[in-house]
């Protein structure tokens, strides 16, 4: 019997009972249960460096709109207030507060959709300059344009471009207006002074002897 005991004791010092804690059973079903809706309709993100000319389209589900075709994915980045006011490509000053960006080819004013393969958001930009010029990355953001899609507190994105050259195109939610397309007034351009003419010297004869 006293062993008997003594086991009985080992057990009961062993359970979580006795400690004060109890332990959960692991539940065996899906954190989603089936048939619920989906948490996010986000495409899927593909993490090439940078593909051109992919062919793919995007489509938001809209009735009646056409999809976009995607002209480029890969990597975007941002630059901001250590380049604010300074020249871009194009002569125009950079204003980190405007929404433009910077692309290797495309031709300035060109308007871009840029889009999240991260979150979905959207932005529609105008190229104004050149660069990036990092591999992997295709494009780079006014700091309000990456603040627009989420891009500032992560660094860098996944984006999928899309060239809006049509009225009624959309980006963001919206359509695009026939004003949002029109070309940006060009820099200007700094006087060039004429050089001044040239002095003439005057000729004095020679004195005569005497």
């Amino acid at each position: 019997m006293p062993p008997a005991t003594q086991d009985k004791d080992a057990d009961t010092a062993a359970t979580p009972a006795a400690s004060g804690k109890r332990l959960q059973p692991l539940g065996r079903g899906l954190a989603v249960p089936p048939g619920a809706a989906p948490r996010s309709a986000v495409p899927s993100v593909r993490y090439d460096l940078a593909v051109s000319g992919t062919g793919e389209s995007l489509d938001d589900g809209v009735p009646g709109d056409e999809p976009r075709e995607i002209f480029e994915r890969g990597g975007a980045s941002w630059y901001g207030i250590q380049f604010h006011q300074r020249k871009t490509a194009n002569g125009e000053r950079f204003d980190m507060g405007a929404m433009t960006a910077a692309h290797k080819s495309l031709p300035f004013n060109t308007r871009v959709c840029v889009r999240s393969l991260v979150n979905g958001s959207e932005v529609l930009v105008r190229v104004n300059d050149r660069g990036p010029f990092t591999p992997g990355r295709i494009i780079d953001l006014s700091r309000a344009a990456a603040d627009r899609i989420g891009l500032t507190s992560m660094g860098i994105k996944q984006v999928a471009l899309s060239v809006i050259d049509r009225e009624g195109m959309r980006c963001g939610g919206e359509a695009v207006a026939a004003d949002d397309l029109q070309a940006a007034p060009e820099a200007p351009t700094a006087r060039v002074r004429a050089p001044a003419p040239a002095r003439k010297r005057a000729v004095v004869p020679p004195r005569k002897r005497r």
